[in-house]
């Protein structure tokens, strides 16, 4: 990871968007908040394709056959991720009570979100087994605190990579936990600046061995390589739309 690289794409990224037009900056985030919700609920088993999430979402209109369940993991998750977006436009720190609320967005009409679980979990196919409720209850109360410290440990993409790789390791969801934990790492990407990131769908084989890693054995190495390369390709998808409009000017030093 070339750390100093994507904080100086970070600054470039920053000083410029707002030359950006609006029209090309509002579709391009629409679209990218489609492909994000279709991803995200597509790792955990939604059968929607990018078409009908894109029907659905930006339309209103119900795709027969599907349940749903399904349906409303895809509003909802895009109804969190706004959220989400408005907190950090509000300059508010992420929280339990800002995760809670995320997972309580994300389960809407589906059961009640943001209580944590009182059952033993298992992960299918995984090596980690997540910790039983009393130490569940003794691990997340562990994140939090670490949350407050963690930015003088590690660079902000670690950060990221960490909060999301902790708190999925931690488990204290009875379901929705990998989409919670995409979205407060992308919370801390764009709370410090970055762009937000989707994984796709047909990486997660290579997203779960990376969590994997951590969990088992404690290497964010990994996932924070995966995180800073999908960081680094968004940056730069932003970067080439400043560059139409900085070449009537100043072209960006890329």
């Amino acid at each position: 990871m070339n750390y100093t690289e994507l904080l100086r794409k970070r600054d470039l990224y920053q000083s410029g968007r707002s030359s950006i037009p609006e029209l090309t900056l509002q579709s391009y985030e629409q679209a990218f908040e489609i492909e994000y919700t279709h991803n995200s609920t597509a790792i955990e088993g939604n059968t929607l394709t990018l078409i009908e999430t894109k029907v659905l979402l930006e339309d209103g209109i119900t795709i027969g056959g599907k349940s749903l369940r399904e349906v409303y993991e895809l509003v909802n998750h895009q109804k969190a991720y706004r959220y989400v977006k408005d907190c950090i436009a509000k300059g508010l720190l992420l929280d339990e009570k800002r995760i809670k609320d995320i997972h309580a967005l994300l389960m809407e009409n589906i059961f009640t979100g943001g209580i944590y679980r009182s059952v033993d979990v298992y992960i299918s196919g995984a090596q980690h087994t997540p910790p039983s409720p009393n130490e569940m209850y003794r691990q997340v109360k562990d994140f939090y605190g670490d949350l407050t410290w963690k930015g003088k440990e590690l660079n902000l993409i670690e950060l990221a990579a960490w909060t999301h790789a902790e708190f999925v390791k931690i488990h204290p969801f009875p379901d929705g936990n990998g989409r919670t934990s995409r979205l407060i790492m992308n919370y801390q990407l764009m709370a410090n600046g970055f762009p937000a990131i989707s994984i796709a769908k047909e990486n997660r084989l290579a997203y779960f061995n990376a969590l994997e890693a951590y969990a088992v054995g404690g290497d964010l190495t990994l996932f924070a390589d995966m995180v800073a390369e999908l960081v680094e390709q968004q940056l730069d998808l932003y970067l080439g739309l400043l560059a139409p409009v900085q070449g009537r000017g100043q072209e960006p030093s890329i």
